[in-house]
């Protein structure tokens, strides 16, 4: 795909991230269906893991939430794939929650846990559920950046480094809950962010775009074609008005996993 990094289809396994090569454009990788989409991003976790675990002790990753990572998570709870992966060295984050208790059917840790948690064996306090549902929000956005400080490596700026990002892609744009809407999603001031939203007047937690930017490698997981259109506005089109065009990793690689259904838009795309 031209100007927008490498665009390939896929139908089992993708290609392993480079090794050493930095680039804040993405690749594209299209996969037949979002089972594929899933598979696709459960080697690449798997993948990941082996490295940093071998070369540094720990594999440090935000978790997304919403529907479209649950058959990740389910792969990765699964017999094929849950022994691959030394889940005592997994360090587990989120990317964003909404202001609602863990149990809640909205809340993003609860996705996790209800697909993949009780599947490995990893010690509970490896495990870094962001508690947006506490009264003072931004008391405890405050408290989860410090969390971040203590547990991550930092970069030459001092920004906490995740191994690798996980996130989604909203049909406005959005991708976390650094929202199109919210006149603060730009702000680099806090590493960690309390947003209200505006239509529904929920409060959120979520990371902020200098952590983003800081990670070593960010997913996007995007499928079906209710998200042809942004993800050509995002790609392509590289709008900068959506927070999702904003996530570029300084010195880290970016990656769509998407469907043909969501890739549809996207020219060059078929395989």
């Amino acid at each position: 795909m031209d100007d927008t990094g490498e665009t390939r289809s896929a139908g089992v396994s993708p290609a392993p991230f480079s090794d050493g090569i930095s680039s804040s454009e993405p690749r594209v990788m299209v996969c037949t269906d979002e089972e594929v989409v899933a598979r696709a991003a459960a080697e690449l976790f798997v993948q990941l893991s082996g490295r940093y675990i071998a070369d540094e002790g720990a594999f440090r990753v935000a978790l997304s939430g919403g529907n479209t990572p649950r058959p990740l998570y389910r792969l990765l709870g699964s017999d094929e794939f849950r022994s691959q992966v030394d889940w005592r060295a997994v360090q587990l984050f989120w990317g964003d929650e909404r202001g609602v208790p863990p149990d809640h059917p909205e809340s993003n840790y609860g996705v996790v846990h209800r697909e993949l948690l009780p599947r490995v064996s990893i010690p509970r306090e490896n495990i870094h559920r962001m508690e947006a549902e506490r009264p003072d929000v931004e008391q405890a956005a405050r408290e989860y950046e410090q969390v971040l400080r203590r547990e991550l490596p930092l970069n030459a700026l001092g920004v906490p480094q995740f191994d690798l990002v996980l996130l989604g892609l909203g049909a406005d744009g959005h991708t976390a809950s650094l929202l199109p809407t919210s006149k603060d999603w730009r702000d680099a001031r806090d590493l960690v962010a309390a947003p209200h939203e505006q239509i529904s007047g929920v409060r959120r937690m979520t990371l902020a775009l200098p952590v983003l930017n800081a990670a070593r490698h960010v997913i996007f997981l995007v499928t079906g074609e209710a998200k042809a259109d942004i993800l050509r506005r995002v790609v392509k089109e590289r709008d900068p008005s959506l927070p999702a065009r904003q996530v570029r990793p300084t010195q880290g690689e970016l990656l769509f996993i998407v469907d043909r259904a969501a890739a549809a838009r996207l020219e060059g795309s078929a395989g």
